[in-house]
């Protein structure tokens, strides 16, 4: 135990002479230190903060929104400013909302969500199923609408 206790007490005492040799050095800013504390460089982590947060709300987007349904049902209810999106199983009504928000600059008036079990199928003897799926049907209001038939 003794061992240890000299090695302890001689990190302290180095660590105290370290920190009594930064007290006793004066500190001097010249002129090029001046600018960079007013250079607009010094205030860039806010403005990354912003950018970050913007490429975080378009990931959010992407994960959330899955992919637009398009089918005949889907197609009709579009004649009522309804449209279907496939949306990741852990998204919630909010996040549906803002991600439709970021990706189509429209905001929501009413998202409604549907969790739908995968069909079950048959390949000879072999059985399996489908995977499971959320989809939301987004409501807009009057006047708005959203192309989401470009890339089909």
């Amino acid at each position: 135990m003794g061992l240890l206790d000299r090695w302890s007490k001689r990190k302290k005492q180095e660590r105290l002479e370290k920190t009594d040799e930064k007290k006793e050095q004066p500190v001097v800013k010249d002129a090029e230190s001046k600018k960079k504390e007013k250079s607009p460089e010094n205030t860039a982590p806010v403005a990354l903060a912003r950018e970050d947060k913007k490429e975080k709300e378009s990931v959010l987007a992407k994960r959330v929104l899955v992919k637009p349904l398009v089918t005949e049902k889907a197609a009709v209810a579009e004649s009522l400013n309804k449209y279907s999106f496939l949306v990741s199983r852990s998204a919630n009504k909010y996040q549906i909302k803002q991600a439709i928000l970021e990706q189509y600059g429209i905001k929501p008036k009413n998202v409604n969500v549907v969790n739908t079990e995968g069909k079950r199928v048959r390949f000879g003897r072999t059985s399996g199923r489908h995977s499971d799926y959320r989809k939301a049907v987004v409501t807009l209001p009057k006047g708005k609408t959203i192309s989401i038939h470009k890339g089909v």
